[in-house]
This record gives structure tokens, sequence and C-alpha cells, in this order.
């Protein structure tokens, strides 16, 4: 005897989203950018900051050039050599760019986790 077909049992939808902050159309922050400004916090030195994102020096350096050139500020600045070996680090303007946007997420993914119950329960209703 055959049996009969289970049901499909699909897992609860959850909410989710990605922030960037665009400028010109262009993007100005991203994880990633966050990502390696808090590494350069960290380590003061971009190839540093690359290896433990896994990035590759060049994609950090176009990353923070980038960045820099989309907002009214350099979040970064770097020093070529010299008796202390040169070095990078993130100015004031960079901190604060990189808090608001970390504070942003936070709030972000605060809306998201309240709306995610409604939105499953609203999603199953449909589904009757």
């Amino acid at each position: 005897m055959a049996s009969a077909p289970h049901p499909r049992v699909s897992p609860l939808p959850a909410l989710r989203a990605r922030l960037w902050i665009e400028s010109s159309g262009h993007a100005a922050m991203t994880e990633a950018g966050a990502d390696l400004l808090e590494q350069i916090l960290v380590t003061n030195s971009l190839s540093e900051a690359a290896r433990r994102l896994r990035f590759s020096y060049r994609r950090a350096w176009m990353l923070v050039d980038a960045m820099n050139a989309r907002w009214p500020q350099p979040l970064v600045q770097t020093a070529v050599g010299g008796k202390k070996g040169g070095g990078t680090h993130v100015t004031e303007y960079g901190r604060i760019v990189l808090r608001s946007y970390r504070d942003l997420q936070v709030q972000l993914d605060l809306l998201l986790d309240s709306a995610t119950k409604p939105f499953q329960i609203a999603t199953r209703a449909a589904r009757r």
C-alpha cells in the first residue's frame, strides 16, 4: 500500500536586510567597508587588516580609496615609511561614520526582528 504524500513543511521565513550608504549613486559604506575600518582601528595597518579579512591588499586599498572619495572628509589616512614605518589610521570622522553605520545596522535588525513574527503569521494565514 502506498503511503500518503507528506505535507510539505517549510521553515518559517525570517526577515533579513543588508545596509549600505550611497553617495551620488555609489556605495559609500558597506559591510565590507565597516569591517575594514574596524580592523584598521585594531591593527593600524591596511595590509594586516586586509589579511585578517582575507581581502587582497588591492581590494582593501581600493575600498579605502572609494570610501575616502565619497565622503566630505577622509575616513582613513595612510602614512608612508619613515622612522615609525608608516601606518594607517581611521580618522575621527571615519570613527563617527563607522559608529553611525553600526548603530543603523542594530536599529534595522531590531526592526526586522519585531516585524518577523507578524510577517510569519500573515503569510501563514494567507497559505490556508
